[in-house]
């Protein structure tokens, strides 16, 4: 059976974006990135808004149906394509995912990737000044997600357990971008299976088809 036609809704530089990204690398599956600026020349875009209500990326289209909200389109993809699996079969396995994740989307995204990465390196990019509160909270976030990782890459190979994710592919694109400021290259470095299991993650294909422009330049 052929594959359906997939094309992807969203931004190179984005996090959300990157993790449906890496899914569909692991997947082996092939699919068009249509770019989206939700921040530039898209914002407001009543097109984009037709496959996302609240203007957000990544949206996906898989032949005529359109799908948002990144937790849904993962986990969808991981379904409608079972090979390789990215989601444990055993419970307690895929509940050591899910906590993960959700670590990923309700700590670190904010903590350590606009609190950290998008104050110490963007704005200053962008001629902005970083706000050292910000970044000291942010770091004090990532103590923690540095500890429970820690705890996680103690007894398994990956954040779940002993093969690869959707654990890996929320958590990585973070700590890619959290490295890129000095603080969080140091604290990561503090945190040795953390270090390892990122250097695992970075050289990996999908990860290095899905570079972020950053990392490029």
């Amino acid at each position: 059976m052929p594959q359906p036609a997939i094309t992807l809704h969203g931004a190179p530089y984005s996090v959300y974006t990157r993790i449906v990204r890496l899914v569909l690398e692991e997947k082996g599956l092939a699919y068009r990135l249509n770019e989206v600026d939700i921040f530039g020349r898209d914002r407001g875009s009543p097109e984009h808004r037709a496959r996302h209500p609240f203007n957000r990326i990544p949206a996906l289209t898989i032949d005529h149906e359109t799908l948002y909200e990144t937790s849904a389109i993962a986990r969808y993809i991981d379904d409608a394509f079972p090979s390789p699996p990215l989601q444990p079969a055993e419970p307690l396995a895929r509940a050591r995912m899910n906590t993960m994740i959700s670590l990923m989307d309700n700590y670190a995204f904010r903590g350590i990737v606009w609190g950290v990465f998008v104050e110490r390196v963007r704005k200053p990019m962008q001629g902005g000044v970083s706000d050292e509160a910000t970044i000291s909270a942010g770091l004090d976030t990532a103590k923690t997600l540095l500890s429970e990782m820690t705890k996680a890459l103690s007894s398994y190979s990956w954040l779940a357990g002993d093969c690869l994710t959707l654990a890996d592919l929320w958590a990585a694109p973070m700590f890619i971008l959290f490295e890129r400021a000095a603080e969080g290259r140091a604290a990561i470095d503090t945190a040795p299976p953390v270090r390892r299991w990122l250097e695992a993650s970075k050289t990996r294909p999908s990860a290095i088809a899905t570079r972020f422009p950053i990392e490029a330049g």
